[in-house]
């Protein structure tokens, strides 16, 4: 059997190689949810215990005359929210150390070469991606209507124990019973 090690690869096959790779990256990518799409909107979450007006109240809920309980309100929705966490670094330096070393193990020569740097680069992007599973994390927001007609959105971080409907008193933005 011949080796090839006098002769180069063209660079077409290098230039389509490199487009393959590129391409099947952005495809993976897009899958997972790394890049955004045209549809793709980024909300950021109330600090937690914090309390952020949702929308406004209406003007005709402002021109009740009666006397209103500020504080009371019932609960108009409970959703949980998946906050995914942050990479800092540290698990693609690990993916790409582990991914380069097992990417060396693969084939001799020039093919040994682009393993070990294929992997590098795999591991890199699966061990950020990784870190930030390991980081995501959940909370909860409950969207409270009041008597006097606003809005809010209360953020906690253990899932609550308040269903749509419950009558509860909101001070200084925690939640309490008010049956």
């Amino acid at each position: 059997m011949e080796t090839q090690s006098g002769r180069t690869l063209h660079p077409l096959v290098w230039v389509a190689g490199v487009a393959l790779i590129v391409f099947c990256g952005a495809g993976v990518a897009a899958m997972m949810g790394w890049i955004g799409g045209p549809s793709a909107k980024t909300v950021e979450p109330a600090p937690i215990g914090q309390v952020r007006p949702a929308e406004k109240p209406h003007a005709a809920v402002k021109a009740r005359v009666a006397a209103v309980c500020l504080e009371c309100g019932v609960v108009q929705s409970v959703h949980e929210v998946d906050t995914k966490g942050a990479g800092s670094g540290v698990g693609a330096v690990g993916g790409g150390v582990v991914g380069g070393v097992l990417g060396h193990q693969v084939g001799d020569g020039d093919t040994q070469k682009i393993a070990t740097v294929v992997g590098a680069v795999g591991g890199a992007v699966l061990g950020n991606e990784a870190e930030k599973q390991v980081r995501h994390t959940k909370t909860y927001e409950i969207t409270v209507r009041f008597d006097d007609g606003a809005i809010r959105m209360i953020t906690e971080p253990t899932a609550p124990s308040w269903h749509v409907g419950d009558k509860v008193k909101v001070v200084n933005g925690v939640i309490h019973d008010n049956s």
